[in-house]
């Protein structure tokens, strides 16, 4: 048998530390553009699951291999009628109705329904005095076309979600958002840390039948 010994060239450290600089960028961008991604959350429409300057991490990967799904929380590329600032601006909310879903407020509880099936919503915002806001601010029947998406945020009464762009256009294209412009799901708050959390799907949106 015979015993090989390998030996480093003095200063190879150096001279690859470059090299594997460039490989953690490469890896990070890779990361960044298909699979994870950070984003901050600037506005009220999403209190208190989602309050302001919260940051979340976003699953970029997953609706490459299925679709959105009810009570799921998104990030999408809003349409550009729904943009109040540059054009590619991001929003984030909470998806109600897929494709083919029939959504309506409300029943007789004041609770929205998908499909029929009433959703308790504990997660709706509620007010120093703990009264939640109402789950829609007028009432609403629609069916949701097939491949769009009807979102609505969890501050209702701060939201511009698909509900107030049914009431203004009463159009249910311009209502709902195509799911291809969909970015990813928000799957954890992880900063401010006392308020990191996973963001999982309600447990009203199991009983949701399909449309």
């Amino acid at each position: 048998m015979i015993d090989e010994q390998t030996g480093k060239r003095r200063g190879s450290f150096w001279r690859e530390l470059p090299i594997l600089v460039g490989v953690a960028i490469l890896v990070a961008v890779l990361v960044r553009t298909f699979v994870l991604q950070t984003f901050f959350i600037p506005s009220p429409s999403m209190q208190h699951t989602l309050d302001i300057d919260d940051k979340v991490l976003v699953n970029k990967l997953v609706y490459d291999f299925r679709d959105p799904r009810d009570g799921e929380i998104i990030v999408f590329e809003a349409p550009r009628r729904w943009q109040t600032g540059d054009e590619g601006e991001d929003f984030i909310k909470r998806v109600i109705g897929v494709g083919g879903d029939h959504v309506q407020c409300c029943d007789a509880a004041d609770r929205i329904m998908v499909n029929g099936h009433a959703l308790d919503e504990p997660y709706i915002f509620r007010g120093a005095d703990g009264v939640p806001n109402a789950a829609a601010s007028a009432p609403f029947d629609v069916t949701v076309p097939d491949g769009r998406i009807w979102v609505m945020g969890d501050h209702r009464e701060q939201s511009a979600d698909s509900l107030a762009h049914w009431q203004a256009s009463q159009n249910i294209e311009e209502a709902t958002i195509p799911a291809g412009s969909v970015v990813g799901r928000a799957f954890t708050v992880f900063w401010p840390v006392g308020r990191a959390t996973w963001l999982t799907v309600p447990p009203t949106f199991d009983g949701v039948p399909a449309s």
